[in-house]
């Protein structure tokens, strides 16, 4: 797994600019795609992916403590689906 700081200093040794910069550039990233996510707008990278929200429909579920049926409301989710850049270098 790589975290932010790996990323960071991944990504300032390629470019050649300060790790500094590059993480305010990330957080600016993390903070536009929330932004826009949040307004129901879709974010699209052509051949990276695209973010997106869905809508998850209600349904019942159950207490794994007390194995007691409860009902999970409809809530928005945030979805990422890869584009075929990244599906063809990870495959």
């Amino acid at each position: 797994m790589v975290n932010k700081k790996e990323l960071v200093n991944e990504v300032a040794g390629k470019v050649g600019i300060s790790k500094k910069e590059v993480a305010n550039v990330i957080d600016a990233f993390t903070e536009a795609v929330s932004d826009a996510l949040s307004k129901g707008e879709r974010v699209m990278l052509v051949g990276f992916g695209t973010f997106d929200v869905v809508q998850k429909k209600a349904r019942k579920g159950r207490n794994p403590q007390t194995g007691k049926e409860i009902q999970i409301p409809a809530r928005k989710t945030p979805r990422f689906r890869p584009g075929k850049e990244l599906r063809s270098a990870v495959s």
